[in-house]
């Protein structure tokens, strides 16, 4: 025997805490790509783990159940939405319709974040657990800060239905992807969808 204890199941080694912050973000972009490709459902920890390529014991170490890798993944996958969220809220509210959906689809277009943003849905759409931390996240730091500026009674219900358009086209040009909706040029989808988001906000 050496006398060295053995290291508790689940705790990182030495080398592996040096490194934490590096394999955090291993198991989150494994974790993104696994939700993104196969769903809440069919996503393990062991997968995200295979993925990652470090020991499961280590993800539930770091982030804990498969709903707490899920959310830890979705904060940072939304991050780049709630950094421009500012940006939605600058300006005069009849404009920001447009610059709603301008934002939305700069997400949707790019493809750093455009992964993230599928799996997040894809999740949502399938599993009442992965919808549930969709939900929390999105009405938190989303929906309710844009509700905020809208000096209307039914401010929330407005964002909602706003959001949800843009939800439902986004679902139908980058999940389903339905033609013509899947190749239209985004200029063309944001011009005739601002007008329309605006009139949920602002509307009568």
């Amino acid at each position: 025997m050496t006398g060295t204890a053995p290291r508790r199941r689940g705790r990182p080694s030495r080398t592996q805490s040096a490194d934490a912050p590096a394999t955090r973000d291993r198991i989150l972009a494994a974790a993104r790509e696994e939700f993104s490709e196969r769903g809440y459902d069919k996503t393990s920890v062991r997968g995200i783990a295979k993925t990652a390529g470090v020991d499961s014991a280590l993800v539930h170490h770091y982030f804990g159940t498969k709903e707490q890798v899920f959310e830890a993944a979705v904060e940072v996958a939304f991050a780049p939405a709630l950094k421009v969220r500012d940006t939605v809220l600058e300006g005069p509210l009849d404009e920001v319709g447009e610059r709603m959906t301008r934002v939305i689809f700069g997400l949707w277009e790019n493809p750093v974040t455009r992964t993230p943003l599928l799996a997040i849905v894809r999740s949502a759409v399938n599993n009442e657990t992965a919808a549930a931390v969709f939900r929390r996240l999105v009405a938190a730091q989303l929906m309710r800060r844009i509700a905020g500026r809208l000096d209307v009674p039914d401010a929330e219900l407005r964002t909602e239905l706003a959001a949800a358009q843009l939800v439902g086209v986004a679902m139908m040009r980058y999940v389903i992807k339905i033609e013509p909706v899947a190749s239209a040029d985004p200029e063309q989808i944001i011009a005739r969808i601002a007008p329309v988001v605006q009139g949920h906000l602002t509307g009568p």
